[in-house]
């Protein structure tokens, strides 16, 4: 896109939008910025949600990402509690789900994702995803000491919303498809170490298992857990945590390449005049050399910093070294770079739990539990600079 934008339309209202919005305030542009979000509420944290929300430590108000005077002030055109449903980018209008049309100079796309749901499961009484305020909300009421939570996949979401449960007194089952829980996002060594505080915690961890069905028994125990090799796992209630769908379907017939997400390049660009930021994002991250969908706050909110400042006229490369946490049972696991599709899971530390991940000859990540911010420092510094293996464990040790 050659001329300067004068009308900006960001779909999707969470961080990497907000991100997005403040940046190019920030950066001095005055012209019309349209905020278009499918929920009714203004942008809120969702990491909260399988912890400190679910939890009862935070009331649904203390998640919101900007007091709403700092909402007006930026000066917006909010389209709350409609989606967006088509675009067109020959002629530069987005349709949304009342009718409305929103023509635009640039387009920022941050649909993010939902939660992947079980066959025959939506509306069953019973089992839960967790995405949104309302989904917590949901399981929170259902969350009483002696209650038997079943969690289907063992990922983050998963294993965060087990350490609540347990935590509140109520007695968990999480069951996995794999060999090893969290294998895929952090390997299986780092995978069994993690596993092993959700057992030590009173987990019930069932491993190489698939769910053939969930039946609504109409009393309770409520739900049954049905398993291909015949178990039947009764309870109380059923969180579903198979992973997430990019919210994409609203790009149908618009050109636009989407594959596992909205695929863009590595200025964050999937075509002209039309970006995409965070969760539903697809991009070449030059610094790996490789495309990459990242869900976690940090990456939206970077991604749509960088993003204003692309379609701005000052373009550079958003080649992040990603970032991601998770709290426990009171143990925060942080982790930097590019721990998927590694070569190489070394673990430096079992009783802390710190691991090295190697892609080919080179350092492109780092795990670690209750770890000093200055030590992950270091480690994030060597994957930034694309240090070579032996040289980064020389270095770090």
């Amino acid at each position: 896109m050659n001329a300067a934008p004068n009308r900006v339309v960001i779909v999707g209202a969470a961080a990497g939008g907000l991100a997005a919005t403040e940046a190019l305030r920030g950066a001095g542009f005055g012209g019309v910025i349209t905020l278009v979000g499918d929920e009714p509420r203004p942008p809120y944290d969702r990491p909260p949600l399988s912890k400190q929300l679910l939890a009862g430590q935070w009331a649904p108000d203390r998640l919101a990402l900007r007091a709403e005077t700092d909402i007006d002030a930026l000066g917006l055109e909010l389209r709350l509690g409609v989606a967006a449903t088509a675009v067109d980018t020959g002629r530069r209008v987005v349709t949304l789900a009342d009718g409305a049309r929103l023509s635009y100079d640039a387009l920022i796309v941050a649909t993010g994702v939902r939660a992947r749901r079980l066959p025959g499961t939506d509306g069953l009484a019973g089992v839960h995803t967790l995405r949104t305020l309302p989904d917590a909300l949901a399981l929170k009421e259902r969350l009483r000491p002696g209650r038997h939570l079943v969690i289907v996949g063992a990922g983050f979401v998963g294993a965060e919303v087990a350490a609540t449960a347990r935590g509140l007194g109520v007695r968990v089952t999480l069951l996995e498809s794999g060999p090893v829980p969290l294998a895929l996002a952090v390997g299986q060594e780092a995978g069994r170490l993690m596993t092993r505080l959700h057992v030590e915690h009173g987990v019930t961890v069932r491993t190489q298992v698939s769910v053939t069905g969930v039946i609504g028994t109409g009393g309770g125990p409520r739900v049954e857990v049905r398993l291909a090799d015949g178990t039947v796992v009764a309870a109380d209630d059923v969180l579903v945590a198979i992973g997430s769908v990019p919210n994409t379907e609203w790009l149908a017939g618009s050109g636009l390449s989407v594959h596992n997400g909205l695929v863009c390049d590595e200025y964050s660009s999937a075509a002209d005049g039309v970006y995409g930021v965070g969760d539903v994002a697809r991009w070449h991250n030059p610094l790996f050399g490789t495309h990459m969908r990242v869900e976690h706050r940090t990456n939206a909110a970077e991604q749509g910093m960088a993003v204003a400042r692309n379609l701005l006229g000052e373009p550079r490369p958003f080649a992040p070294v990603p970032y991601f946490w998770s709290d426990q049972y009171g143990t925060k696991f942080q982790a930097y770079g590019h721990l998927r599709d590694h070569d190489e899971a070394l673990v430096l530390d079992s009783d802390h739990l710190l691991v090295a991940y190697r892609k080919a000859d080179r350092l492109v990540g780092v795990l670690a539990a209750s770890m000093s911010p200055k030590v992950l420092r270091a480690w994030r510094a060597l994957i930034a600079a694309r240090a070579p293996w032996t040289t980064a464990l020389t270095t770090a040790a």
